[in-house]
């Protein structure tokens, strides 16, 4: 296995990421010293995000088999780690539509979040780093808006959002740079008076961590790494989720959960 190479960060990406991935010449401050990025071995990491999903679901054995559990996928690549995650509770799963709001000169690092119910956040840190314009974050939320919009389309059609009302809800992504979009997940979960927030990941960076625990009543993550430029460093393989893929693995869970609801009732 060849080391990452920095240029080739994938996922959301954080602010030392960013300074990392941009030379003085190209946007990038020069005179903010960026250590070399330091990669851990491969068996701190994942084969790819099914793998991920089925060691997170490993974790959260302790929210097997209840009725009260709903786990939701942050697509589109939350939903492949949120699938395998599911299919070990024996949960149902659905989806919560949150979108980064990207810098507009590199979108993978979040300046912010949206959600449904018009819930945003924005990173001040990364926007005042970077000097972002109230215009450029108006902008930037706008389409992503429009986009949020399609995507709800797209993968629900007519089928209604699982109500989080009472629940206990594992939000699930395949893993956190800044926080935005989790925060943003984790706000909209609150709206929906969810009973208990779970926050379920592979890889966080350590101080978003320590930021997600102040706001959800559980954190569980797999690896927590003090250096974090990227989600997909912590990935050997980490292609960009499909439409197609969510769709499928949605109606897989649906499948599953009418399989159980039956046996259930046969049972009774």
């Amino acid at each position: 296995m060849q080391p990452l190479n920095p240029r080739n960060f994938a996922g959301g990406v954080t602010l030392a990421g960013y300074f990392a991935d941009s030379p003085g010449d190209a946007g990038g401050p020069s005179i903010i010293d960026t250590p070399q990025p330091h990669f851990e071995p491969i068996a701190t990491r994942f084969r790819d995000r099914t793998d991920a999903g089925i060691r997170l679901g490993d974790a959260l054995e302790a929210y097997a088999n209840r009725r009260d559990v709903l786990v939701l996928a942050l697509p589109r690549g939350g939903v492949p780690v949120a699938a395998q995650a599911a299919i070990k509770l024996n949960a149902p799963l659905d989806i919560l539509l949150v979108r980064k709001l990207g810098v507009p000169f590199h979108r993978e690092l979040g300046m912010g979040a949206i959600a449904t119910r018009g819930i945003r956040i924005i990173n001040k840190e990364v926007v005042d780093a970077l000097g972002i314009s109230t215009e450029d974050i108006e902008a930037v939320a706008r389409e992503e808006q429009h986009e949020l919009e399609r995507r709800e389309k797209a993968y629900r059609g007519d089928v209604p959002a699982a109500k989080l009302q009472g629940k206990t809800v594992i939000l699930v992504d395949d893993g956190i740079a800044t926080g935005s979009t989790m925060l943003a997940a984790i706000a909209a979960a609150r709206q929906l008076k969810a009973a208990h927030i779970v926050v379920a990941v592979p890889t966080v960076a350590a101080s978003t961590y320590h930021k997600m625990r102040e706001v959800a009543d559980d954190v569980v993550a797999l690896i927590k790494p003090e250096e974090f430029y990227a989600v997909g460093q912590w990935y050997e393989s980490f292609p960009q989720t499909t439409d197609q893929e969510v769709r499928q693995l949605l109606a897989e869970a649906t499948q599953r959960r009418l399989a159980r609801t039956n046996h259930e009732n046969k049972a009774a």
